[in-house]
């Protein structure tokens, strides 16, 4: 008999406990009407530190981990080479401007000898019109004169001709000095250190990678939605992000990029139904200037819940009210924006 009674107890246990739960479940469903979640994991942006140009590896400036703004030095490629090169290239870049100095003087000796031919030949002729000299000496003059014109054409075509050389050898020095500047490499943005890829003395081809950068001012949350839910987001919308290690934590975001096809839901990713196969990416962002404040603290990979206000008149409750950590410098989170959008 006492038996029955423990199980009767324990069947009325599991129906209120059953039934706490279930109106739980509706009470949540209640509050986060407007509003839609899904799980994902903090993504950030990866960006790849390369050569340009194949050559050696001299040095590499940074270590994993190590936080860079851009324009950085992050590795070094040997430029001995490059540097005898640029020696010669400027070397005759000046032989070729003293050439032009040499056909700008020939030009006018050419334009002297042009010049005396053409007296010559005014003297030539007019002594023949006189009967006072031979009708072959103004055609000697003449011949001479046009000589002297085809020099001086050939003198002008050689100025042009050291001109274009100059160019060229300053072009080849100002080539070589864009490579050896493009041979130290820099960080294209302010980012964290990912990976050190190589190590000095290794050679690299065209487009090697020295390291990679998280972009820690590019940080989202990527979430599937199914068409109900996508097609109720819009670009800009607000949303929260709310982290599986700091649950205490609600992190204000916006939806920054919603797919345009949709796609079969990636396996780590649990959605509610079992027919929500067919689902659309959405990425949410979070705000730029809280991704500074809290730099050291941005990691790839956490998982949480994304909730995406898909009602424009729903009002955010309480526990998805903004609330960051206090900043490394210990001023609390309400420097950093605030809670937008309350």
């Amino acid at each position: 008999m006492r038996l029955i009674y423990v199980v009767l107890a324990l069947l009325i246990l599991g129906a209120g406990s059953a039934g706490y739960v279930f109106w739980q479940q509706r009470q949540a469903e209640a509050v986060l009407s407007g509003f839609a979640v899904a799980n994902g994991r903090i993504e950030v942006e990866r960006v790849a530190v390369a050569t340009k140009f194949p050559g050696r590896v001299a040095a590499i400036r940074v270590s994993e981990g190590d936080y860079v703004t851009a324009g950085s030095v992050v590795a070094e490629m040997d430029v001995a080479e490059l540097q005898a090169e640029l020696a010669e290239a400027q070397a005759n870049e000046r032989q070729a401007q003293e050439g032009i100095g040499k056909a700008e003087a020939e030009v006018g000796v050419r334009e002297a000898d042009l010049r005396l031919a053409e007296i010559e030949l005014g003297r030539a002729t007019t002594l023949q019109q006189k009967n006072a000299g031979p009708a072959a000496e103004v055609d000697r003059r003449r011949a001479q004169r046009d000589v002297a014109r085809a020099a001086l054409r050939g003198a002008h075509a050689s100025v042009a001709d050291a001109k274009a050389a100059a160019n060229a050898a300053a072009a080849r020095v100002l080539r070589l000095e864009a490579v050896i500047a493009d041979m130290t490499l820099t960080a294209p943005t302010d980012g964290r250190v990912e990976y050190r890829l190589v190590k000095p003395g290794e050679v690299l081809a065209a487009g090697g990678q020295v390291a990679t950068l998280l972009d820690l001012a590019d940080v989202h949350m990527v979430v599937f939605f199914p068409t109900a839910v996508a097609g109720r987001v819009g670009l800009g919308s607000e949303a929260r992000i709310v982290l599986d290690a700091a649950p205490e934590f609600v992190i204000p975001a916006r939806v920054s990029f919603v797919a345009a096809e949709a796609q079969f839901t990636p396996k780590f990713v649990e959605t509610r139904t079992e027919r929500d196969k067919l689902t659309y990416r959405i990425k949410v962002e979070i705000e730029r200037d809280i991704l500074v404040a809290y730099r050291d603290y941005v990691k790839a990979g956490l998982t949480g819940n994304a909730y995406l206000r898909v009602a424009p008149d729903a009002v955010w409750p309480d526990f998805l009210a903004s609330r960051l950590p206090p900043l490394p410098n210990g001023t609390v989170e309400g420097a950093v924006g605030g809670d937008a959008g309350q």
